[in-house]
């Protein structure tokens, strides 16, 4: 990856809109994938509790952004 703002951070955040995770999976980073998708999905299966809802949508928003705003250590 070139670093903050290049295409493939991009493309990472735009996988992360669709499923969440995904993006940091794009960009090698397995377990910060892990941890997102398990949060983001497991607070969406909960979504009749409400606040678990709210955690795994702010989770969702979250690995977004991580994705974007990603710099790689070269």
């Amino acid at each position: 990856m070139a670093g903050q703002g290049s295409g493939g951070n991009v493309i990472a955040a735009i996988c992360n809109v669709f499923f969440p995770g995904l993006g940091q999976l794009v960009q090698g980073r397995i377990l910060a994938a892990l941890i997102f998708a398990i949060i983001a999905f497991g607070g969406y299966a909960l979504w009749f509790l409400v606040v678990p809802a709210i955690i795994g949508g702010i989770a969702h928003l979250w690995s977004i952004i991580d994705a974007a705003k990603f710099k790689a250590n070269d």
